[in-house]
């Protein structure tokens, strides 16, 4: 029987865009593309233009219309001819590869001993994190309904609590929402647990989890020094800092010495890094690693080794540099009384700089007060009684400073109490909340103040705040609140409370206290939504109230109690069953 071929149509709209086998790119020819001179001499009579790949890139850059392929004529017969031309090239260029060999599989997941969720507490969870996917609202009012991105913080300390294994399907989101907020890092990490940082193993984008991994799975067992060994050496720089942090947690002494095995060749980011992780644990024993540190090349690595320094108060460093400041701050007198006398340095030697004190202030800043206060911040506050006859911390700071010197002494010890944990100074230096910042003993700054509350017991630190917003109202603490445990103690919530009632009877716009709010709505006492319920109302409005003040008011409690509510909610599904 005779070979036939079937006709070529030649009538019928050409195809006007490349086939999804194969784009055209704007390269020269792929390395498993055909010769560039070999035609396409099998290309039926009327099909697909027989032309080397060269020459059809050359088309596609110049235009068909200025370098037409073949003896096409007409732009869109052109176009056709050169996109028909690119398809079969591709086929043919396919048609030749070969399977790429396989990748090794992974290893099994670890198994997660841990509980499962509750079913309703699973259904919560996707429901918040499903909920963090959404596309954003319009920036206008917020209506009454909770914001349940603010509520997966507190779902997930309240699951971690109870110890519960995250499900498989909730990691991959679990894993985005800890990528996008770093804030829900550390609880979400707890969380998703050894199948969690298994899985970020995988994916790039989740590398951020093996950093500080201390229990993760892909890290090997403290305690098998010759794997512990081979990572240190091996390891990708994500995996050495979590390797690094678990050894510190487990022993201290052994993480220093496996730091020093590779200390001299390691980056100076890195070297930063690693000296950074020396926070947790650290104490004397450290002081010979620290101080071969302040002669390291790395500005930032010397200065990192003179603030972990600074915070021995036995180390050879803090007795330097109290020497240095009991020189420059002395007893004084002013007038009748006794006073405190400032003598700042004129300069700031070699010495000085070897022991962290950067020589060039910042902008705005003088040489002298600058010297001064990190002198003060870095020598140990147990120096100062006997340099004032045996008054303690409250009497020191209550005594005049001569010359204008009184903020820089005072801002300096506000950041040595911070860097010591002394709280004793930290009373001293915040000094009672009725008063108001400016006239206080320590700092105005709300930032520094935040600081020495969080040295303060949990306990002390909400009465603390309360009594400033008593005395002072809420305009000026939302930093404050920011350090205070959640839930807030009763005293605490009460005085949030009353001053957003107060400021609601004053006849302003809610959104001047959104951050507070905001707080409110996450922090305030589950079980207080039924006495707030009365501040759901919409009272009537005075002749001097913004107009709609109180609508938008009532709106603002309304989101308030139903988010307590569902806190409430929360909590309870989240309780093991019995």
């Amino acid at each position: 029987m005779p070979r036939t071929t079937p006709p070529t149509p030649t009538t019928g709209p050409k195809p006007t865009t490349a086939p999804t086998t194969g784009p055209v790119t704007p390269t020269g020819s792929p390395s498993d593309a055909p010769p560039s001179d070999a035609p396409l001499s099998d290309a039926p009579a009327g099909g697909p233009v027989s032309l080397p790949w060269e020459e059809l890139v050359t088309s596609a850059l110049l235009g068909t219309d200025r370098r037409p392929p073949g003896a096409a004529s007409g732009p869109d017969a052109a176009a056709a001819a050169l996109l028909d031309a690119a398809a079969l090239h591709t086929v043919r260029r396919r048609a030749g590869l070969l399977p790429a060999p396989a990748a090794p599989r992974p290893a099994p997941a670890p198994a997660d001993p841990r509980p499962a969720l509750p079913e309703a507490a699973r259904s919560r969870l996707a429901q918040l994190l499903a909920d963090r996917a959404a596309p954003g609202g319009s920036g206008g009012r917020r209506g009454a309904a909770p914001d349940l991105t603010e509520l997966i913080p507190q779902w997930l300390a309240t699951a971690n609590l109870h110890g519960y294994r995250a499900p498989d399907a909730a990691l991959p989101p679990l894993l985005d929402a800890a990528r996008a907020r770093t804030d829900l890092r550390p609880q979400a990490l707890t969380f998703a647990g050894p199948r969690g940082l298994w899985l970020a193993g995988l994916n790039p984008d989740w590398k951020f989890a093996l950093r500080g991994a201390s229990g993760s799975a892909l890290l090997p067992e403290v305690t098998d020094l010759e794997a512990v060994r081979r990572l240190w050496e091996e390891g990708l720089f994500a995996e050495r800092v979590a390797l690094l942090s678990a050894v510190r947690a487990h022993e201290a002494a052994a993480a220093l010495t496996l730091l020093a095995t590779t200390w001299s060749t390691e980056r100076a980011e890195d070297r930063l890094m690693f000296i950074d992780s020396l926070r947790t644990g650290l104490s004397g024993a450290d002081e010979e690693f620290l101080e071969q540190a302040l002669a390291d090349r790395s500005r930032n690595v010397r200065a990192t080794a003179a603030e972990l320094l600074s915070a021995l108060p036995g180390s050879a460093l803090a007795h330097r540099m109290a020497a240095r400041a009991l020189s420059c701050v002395s007893p004084g007198l002013t007038g009748t009384g006794p006073s405190v006398a400032v003598e700042a340095p004129h300069e700031c030697d070699a010495a000085m700089q070897r022991d962290g004190v950067v020589a060039l202030p910042p902008s705005g800043r003088g040489e002298r007060s600058w010297w001064l206060g990190q002198l003060v911040e870095s020598s140990p506050l147990s120096v100062w009684p006997a340099r004032f006859g045996g008054r303690g911390a409250r009497e020191i700071v209550a005594l005049p400073v001569a010359d204008g010197w009184g903020e820089e002494l005072h801002a300096a010890w506000c950041r040595a109490a911070v860097r010591q944990r002394d709280a004793e100074w930290a009373r001293a230096l915040l000094g009672a909340p009725s008063t108001p910042p400016s006239n206080g003993p320590g700092t105005a700054s709300l930032a520094e103040r935040s600081k020495l509350l969080a040295v303060l017991p949990t306990a002390e630190r909400a009465d603390w705040v309360a009594g400033f917003i008593a005395a002072h109202g809420l305009s000026e603490a939302f930093q404050l609140l920011g350090v205070c445990p959640t839930p807030w103690a009763e005293p605490l919530g009460r005085s949030v409370v009353d001053a957003l009632d107060i400021a609601r009877d004053a006849g302003s716009y809610p959104w001047s206290f959104s951050g507070v709010m905001g707080l409110a709505e996450r922090c305030l006492n589950p079980s207080e939504a039924d006495r707030l319920e009365v501040l759901t109302t919409t009272p009537d409005e005075p002749a001097d109230a913004s107009p709609g003040a109180n609508g938008y008011w009532s709106e603002a409690f309304q989101r308030l109690v139903s988010t307590l509510r569902l806190r409430a909610a929360m909590d309870r599904e989240l309780i093991p069953a019995r």
